[in-house]
Formats: structure tokens, C-alpha cells, sequence
């Protein structure tokens, strides 16, 4: 284990062990609600584990007790019910919360999840043990793609500006949406991880990826559009850590996590064996994929050397003929969990909505005091710092910060003076979070 542990490992297999799935009527539940706190401490031992570089015994009980099923399923849940339910839950008339806070939670589990699952998914025999529940995850992470490519030309996901958003469901949404972004990056680092197993992956699998979804194009045009990189008042800005960061002039020429992702998982997909032997280059796919000849210069095959053997098959390509569609009849497995859930609720997303309503998400002060303290103990400071990607960021002018403010104990500043440029910024959210602390 790392040398900062969160959990002993016989708290960890148990919470392991204890791993199910709920239905959508249930979430924001109290057994749903623990195994939720259950989640995030195996989380950040994950992440503890994976930066100590020692053994990582998450991602082994997770295989063990057959569980990696079980997140798939929670993860396409957690999705639906933000589709079907939350968008019913916000439109009731009786629907005035006086703190989000219960909502939030059901709506942050999606992003809990799919962190774990990249972290995770690092080992390709957590891939394998995802059995057929890798279909969904594929079509998982195709729809979280998807709408990245659609959104790239509304310059990434929102700014933190609190005065736009007066009312907490305004609040909430908002941080919705700035999650949806972080989600769709977490799950590209998945895709990416399970082209590292292409050579094992079945045959639906593959034609799913290939064929159905054409994932290589979609690669492409992510490239392309580079959602996670922008430009701001002239500076390159790249999302990272959950938020824009100026990136200094010498280091723009380097490739960043994001990029690497992509290219890696074209090269796993276009040069694989298997996943050549069964990729169609119609037409489409090889006008889309000899764009990629432009991207490939001088700097990025110094960063990448393999991606050498890429630019030559795009050589290739360039001269031979594009083939025809293929027409085969091929039986194949398809993803279910989708299908089995819509089906499961399909007509009775507004009785969920009004059931959580009134069970759910309507908790008295006293169950909100006591949930907060819960949480108080879940999120330990010295963890949160321990799992932090980086060192914290100047939330004003972006750079390496060492101070933070001493009232809320949430924002980090490099100088007493960005503190001050910042203040009108974060003084109602610094307000809000010293009461709610002061009320625990």
C-alpha cells in the first residue's frame, strides 16, 4: 500500500465485496448514499496507490470479486437518470430544494465512477474481467465523445463565474455541465486504455468500435477541434486538474496527456492486426484519416516516435484505393445495460421523479448535518492534497500557489495581490462555504 492510506486492505475488500448495483428509483437512497461515500474512498486509495507507484490492490479486489460488471452498470445508471429523471425532477412544481446538496451528490456519481475506471482500467486485466459489459463501456464512452466533438465550438465547458448564477438549481446546473466536460475526458483516457487490449477484445467489440461507431474518424475530428486546448486573450490555455491553465511559451510545443491519448489510441486502432483486418477504409474514413499527415510533424514523432509507423500506413493509404462499404451479415453481441434500464423504466421516469421528491431529495436540517459530517470525514484534507494531479494553481493568474484562503480553506493563491483581484470572484461562494462549515 502507499504510505498514505485511506483504507486497511480488509476495509477495502469488504467496501469491494459489498459493491451492487441500484435502480434508478433508489438513487439518492440511504444504502445508495453509503455506498456512494463507499466509492469515493476507494477512489482516492486508487489514486494514493497509482502515484506511490507500490502495488495497487483496488484494481486487484476489484478483479477478483468480479465487481468491474457491477461499475459498468452503475455508471450507465447514473447516466440515464440524469437524461430521464433530473430534467423531470427540475420541471415538478413542488420542486424548490433549499439545498442541493443531496441532488449534487446523485449527480457527481457519474464522475466518481468514471475516475475510478481510469485509474483502473490502466491494467489490461481489468479490461478482460469487464467481460461483456465492455460493449456498454464502449458505447459509453462513444456518446461522452460525441457530445465533446458537438460542444468544441463553444469554447470547452463554463467559466466559474459566480454571479451568473443566482439561484442554487442555477448553481447546480452549472456545475452539471462543467462536470459533463471533465466526464467526457475521463472516459476518452478509457477508450484509450481499452484499445491497449485490442488484440483480446472479441469480435463484437471490435466491429462495435470499428464499424458501428467508426471510432478512428471520430478520433480525428477530436484532434481537429482539440476541445480540452483554447486560446484567451492571445495566451494557449489547456484544461487541466478541473480548469483552464495558461500553458508558458516554451512548453506549447509540447504534446499534452489529452493529445497522447488520442494518438495512442489511432495507433492501437489502425495498426493493430486484428482491428486493421476488420476495419473498413471507405472513402470517408480514408478522406478523415489522411488528415492526421498534417499533425504529424517533426516535434510530435520526437514525443512519439511510434506514431513513425503511422505516418508510413497514411502513406500508404494515400496511394491505394479507397474499399467499398461492407455488406456482410455478421451475427454479433450488442451492449444491453441501456436497453434493460430504459426498458425497466420506460413510462416511469415521473413517479422515480416524485418518489425522490418526496423521499429523497427533501431531507430534514438534521439529515443534512449529519450527511455533512459524513462527508467531513470522507474527504480528509491530508487525502485531498495526497490525490491532487499537481501542485494547486493561483485561481486568478494560474500559476504554482502556496497560500490559501484562510475563510474557506477551498481557493489557493500564489500572492496576497491575486487574492485581492479575486475576491469579487470568490467571496459568495468563500461566504457560503464558511456557513455551511460553521453549521456542521
Amino acid at each position: 500500500m502507499s504510505h498514505l492510506e485511506l483504507l486497511l486492505p480488509g476495509e477495502a475488500d469488504l467496501l469491494i465485496r459489498g459493491l451492487r448495483s441500484f435502480p434508478l428509483r433508489e438513487m439518492g437512497s440511504g444504502g445508495w448514499n453509503q455506498q456512494h461515500e463507499n466509492l469515493e474512498k476507494l477512489n482516492m486509495q486508487a489514486i494514493l496507490d497509482a502515484t506511490a507507484s507500490q502495488d495497487e490492490p483496488i484494481q486487484e479486489l476489484l478483479v477478483t470479486h468480479g465487481k468491474i460488471p457491477t461499475l459498468v452498470e452503475e455508471l450507465i445508471a447514473v447516466e440515464m437518470w440524469k437524461q430521464k429523471v433530473f430534467p423531470v425532477l427540475c420541471r415538478l412544481e413542488d420542486f424548490k430544494p433549499q439545498n442541493t446538496f443531496p441532488i449534487y451528490i446523485v449527480v457527481h456519481h457519474e464522475a466518481s465512477i468514471i475516475n475510478l475506471l481510469e485509474t483502473v482500467f490502466f491494467h489490461k486485466k481489468v479490461c478482460e474481467s469487464a467481460e461483456d459489459t465492455v460493449l456498454d463501456l464502449v458505447d459509453y464512452c462513444h456518446r461522452k465523445l460525441t457530445l465533446l466533438v458537438a460542444r468544441s465550438g463553444h469554447s470547452g465547458p463554463p467559466e466559474d463565474n459566480e454571479s451568473q448564477y443566482s439561484t442554487p438549481m442555477q448553481e447546480l446546473q452549472k456545475q452539471a455541465e462543467l462536470m459533463e466536460f471533465e466526464i467526457a475526458l475521463k472516459a476518452l483516457s478509457v477508450l484509450r486504455y481499452i484499445t491497449d487490449c485490442v488484440n483480446s477484445l472479441s469480435l463484437s467489440t471490435l466491429s462495435r468500435m470499428l464499424s458501428t461507431h467508426n471510432l478512428p474518424c471520430l478520433l480525428v475530428e477530436l484532434l481537429e477541434h482539440s476541445p480540452w486546448s483554447r486560446r484567451e486573450g492571445g495566451k494557449l490555455q489547456q484544461f487541466e486538474g478541473g480548469c483552464w491553465q495558461t500553458v508558458a511559451p516554451p512548453e506549447q510545443q509540447k504534446l499534452s496527456k489529452l493529445d497522447g491519448q488520442v494518438w495512442i489510441a489511432l495507433y492501437n486502432l489502425l495498426l493493430s492486426p486484428e482491428a486493421r483486418a476488420r476495419y473498413c477504409l471507405t472513402s470517408f474514413a480514408k478522406g478523415q484519416l489522411l488528415k492526421l499527415r498534417a499533425f504529424l510533424t517533426d516535434t510530435l514523432l520526437d514525443q512519439l516516435p511510434n506514431l513513425a509507423d503511422l505516418q508510413g500506413f497514411l502513406a500508404h493509404l494515400a496511394l491505394a484505393e479507397p474499399q467499398p462499404p461492407k455488406k456482410d451479415l455478421v451475427l454479433e453481441q450488442i451492449p444491453e445495460i441501456w436497453e434493460r434500464l430504459e426498458q425497466e423504466n420506460r413510462g416511469k421516469w415521473q413517479a422515480i421523479a416524485k418518489h425522490q421528491l418526496r423521499h429523497v431529495f427533501s431531507p430534514s436540517e438534521q439529515d443534512l448535518r449529519l450527511q455533512a459530517r459524513r462527508w467531513a470525514e470522507t474527504y480528509r484534507l491530508d487525502v485531498l492534497e495526497a490525490v491532487a494531479p499537481e501542485r494547486p494553481r493561483c485561481a486568478y493568474c494560474s500559476t504554482e500557489a502556496s497560500k490559501r484562503c484562510s475563510r474557506c480553506q477551498n481557493e489557493w493563491y500564489c500572492c496576497r495581490e491575486c487574492q485581492v483581484k479575486h475576491w469579487e470572484k470568490h467571496r459568495k461562494a468563500c461566504v457560503r462555504t464558511a456557513q455551511g462549515d460553521r453549521a456542521k
